[in-house]
């Protein structure tokens, strides 16, 4: 007996389709999924603009309190062998730090000149300020040398001391002028034993009477020691 399904003219019964309940509970799950993932998107987005916005916050409240020097935020210490101090415009107009000699020195220069300000203290100990010119000639001298010595030096555009005003080791006082090639030409003052002085011309006397200007950071020239004639 031939099967039904072989039968001529019959054909198979086709498969049953999924319930209708079946399918809407898949979508509902489907849509349930889309909708907690924008969610995520979501809360991930907003945390990170909120992350963005407090790190922004906090960089610029810790730059505006070590600006403005506010308790906490400025360090007890700030260590470096050489600070340098650049204008807007990237030139360097000033340096603190030591030099190869081992000298400490603060240097305040103008931009697009020579003229300078120079504070120094020295291996030996000398210390002096220096006044320059915009040429890079050193015009005022203020040091003071490891025996004691005091000078207060004044020279001309080349460099040249013109004017000393100093006191020695010994208590004695001077006052030195110069002519233009360096020479002393008169000088007044008195001596360590109180003897009063008053020297012209241009002969040596011995160093505890007319002070010499030395100081390593510049290039004024002491002027030549002059002749000595005491006074009453």
């Amino acid at each position: 007996m031939t099967p039904p399904d072989e039968i001529p003219g019959t054909e198979s019964a086709p498969s049953p389709a999924p319930s209708t309940g079946a399918m809407h509970e898949l979508l509902r799950r489907l849509g349930r999924l889309e909708e907690e993932n924008r969610k995520l998107r979501r809360q991930s987005m907003g945390t990170l603009i909120v992350t963005a916005i407090l790190l922004g916050a906090a960089a610029s409240l810790t730059y505006t309190a070590a600006r403005h020097g506010l308790p906490g935020f400025v360090p007890d210490i700030v260590e470096a062998r050489e600070f340098v101090l650049r204008d807007h415009e990237g030139r360097v107009r000033g340096a603190w730090g030591e030099d190869d000699q081992g000298s400490i020195r603060l240097v305040l220069q103008e931009a697009g000149s020579q003229a300078s300000i120079k504070l120094n203290l020295l291996r030996d100990g000398s210390s002096g300020l220096t006044l320059a010119d915009s040429a890079g000639n050193a015009r005022m001298v203020i040091a003071v040398l490891p025996d004691q010595t005091t000078n207060l030096v004044f020279a001309d555009g080349r460099g040249v001391a013109r004017t000393v005003l100093g006191l020695t080791p010994r208590s004695g006082s001077s006052l030195v002028f110069a002519d233009g090639g360096g020479t002393t030409r008169t000088a007044i003052g008195v001596d360590g034993r109180g003897a009063a002085m008053f020297s012209t011309g241009a002969v040596d006397t011995p160093d505890e009477e007319v002070v010499d200007s030395t100081e390593e950071d510049t290039s004024a020239k002491a002027p030549a020691k002059p002749a000595r004639k005491r006074g009453n």
